[in-house]
């Protein structure tokens, strides 16, 4: 007589995680075209985000954050940032570390690339200060999400500036809590938020 093969519990286990997981990446899709402001893991901290060419977005993003000053994005690829960001050799060579816990400040080559309310400037004419974007491509699974949308999608912690970063779902506060369009929780992040190198001046600087 024949006989079913069971799949062990484990198994069971871990074919639930795959399928939640690719509920949590078709959501946050479906989130970044619809122009929401959500919360989502990384492999550093939490973050808050949004489609980075959506001006609205991005204007309620600082809202919610109470954030002024440049923000940085998640680049769909290497390949868009060699496109729209200008790429010495010393931050080639930076960028090979990614995917990871890095991010490279560049200065920008298309202005158009993102909204332009995403460098804090008002205009992108030659007359703005703050012709520049930070980058990074995170070693977690929302960085094939943002491949996937084909836009770079703001990348900020999760906190109102000043406060603490969240790691746990405890840490995020209220204000995010109640403001932000989705959370996509998907358990504790561990590590501290990137290291950040400063390409666009004559030499490179860590800020962080």
């Amino acid at each position: 007589m024949d006989k079913e093969e069971a799949q062990a519990p484990e198994a069971q286990d871990e074919a639930q995680g795959w399928k939640a997981l690719a509920v949590l990446k078709r959501f946050m899709l479906g989130a970044i075209r619809s122009g929401m402001v959500f919360v989502y893991p990384t492999d550093t901290v939490y973050g808050l985000g949004c489609d980075a060419r959506n001006a609205k977005a991005v204007a309620r993003l600082r809202r919610i954050k109470r954030k002024a000053g440049p923000l940085s994005v998640i680049a769909p690829s290497k390949a868009w940032i060699a496109e729209n960001c200008v790429v010495g050799k010393e931050a080639e060579a930076f960028l090979k570390k990614m995917p990871g816990p890095f991010t490279a400040i560049l200065a920008l080559k298309k202005r158009n690339a993102v909204a332009k309310n995403v460098c804090g400037c008002t205009t992108h004419a030659s007359a703005c200060v703050k012709q520049t974007l930070g980058v990074r491509i995170p070693k977690h699974w929302v960085s094939a999400v943002v491949r996937a949308s084909g836009t770079p999608v703001v990348t900020t912690s999760a906190n109102v500036s000043g406060g603490k970063a969240m790691k746990k779902l405890k840490d995020l506060d209220v204000r995010l809590r109640k403001e932000a369009d989705l959370i996509f929780f998907d358990g504790a992040c561990k590590n501290k938020p990137s290291q950040i190198v400063d390409f666009s001046g004559a030499k490179p600087r860590r800020l962080r």
